[in-house]
């Protein structure tokens, strides 16, 4: 069990490899950072960012959210999270779409920022207006993001849909996103994932 190891915060991306782990189905250990400790030198030396997640495998270590889904689909093929070589054009499309453009759309909104008409064309991801609708336009092809099958990608870019829509409150809740967003959260590994970090978080102070 110890062969593989989640670094995380209830509070932070790190639900995201948690609900990727519980797809796989496999065992893991998970240690629980503060946001203080991430900056520690120990935990430098597993993500010199000094942040979570990251996911300690034997002895490869991976960082950034997207790549952890990618890597335990590959990891543990038996659990069905990729499609097949030759058919993952659809998979790492959409996977990367959300890590690049999505993400840095969803995180200019939440701040306020809007890229100048001007100055779109240097933008990766060109108008928040023009992330949103092609993703709508992904997720209204198919039950999910690379076809008929849930996969790796489903879990990052249904925990941003789902973080878009309820609380970043950046993404409009269209009809094909609602659909989305209920179908993949109601998977029972994303059930688990939830509870499991749920219980992590500090109570909110007693108002007595």
């Amino acid at each position: 069990m110890s062969d593989l190891v989640l670094y995380t915060n209830p509070m932070s991306r790190g639900r995201v490899a948690r609900w990727m782990l519980e797809e796989t189905g496999a065992e893991y250990r998970v240690e629980v950072l503060e946001y203080a400790e991430m900056k520690s030198r120990e935990y430098l030396k597993v993500n010199p960012m000094g942040k979570v997640p990251a996911i300690r495998h034997g002895d490869v270590v991976v960082t950034e959210a997207a790549a952890i889904c990618a890597y335990l689909a590959d990891a543990f093929p038996d659990a069905g999270l990729a499609p097949p070589t030759d058919s993952r054009g659809p998979y790492y499309r959409w996977l990367f779409f959300t890590a690049g453009p999505l993400e840095s759309a969803n995180l200019n909104k939440m701040l306020g920022f809007e890229v100048p008409t001007e100055l779109e064309r240097s933008a990766g991801y060109g108008t928040f207006g023009a992330v949103v609708d092609t993703l709508e336009g992904a997720l209204s092809e198919g039950p999910y993001v690379a076809g008929d099958s849930f996969s790796a990608a489903d879990v990052y870019v249904g925990a941003h849909v789902g973080w878009g829509m309820n609380m970043l409150r950046t993404i409009e809740p269209r009809p094909v996103f609602e659909d989305y967003w209920a179908r993949v959260s109601a998977r029972p590994a994303h059930v688990r994932a939830e509870a499991k970090d749920d219980a992590l978080v500090p109570a909110a102070p007693s108002d007595a």
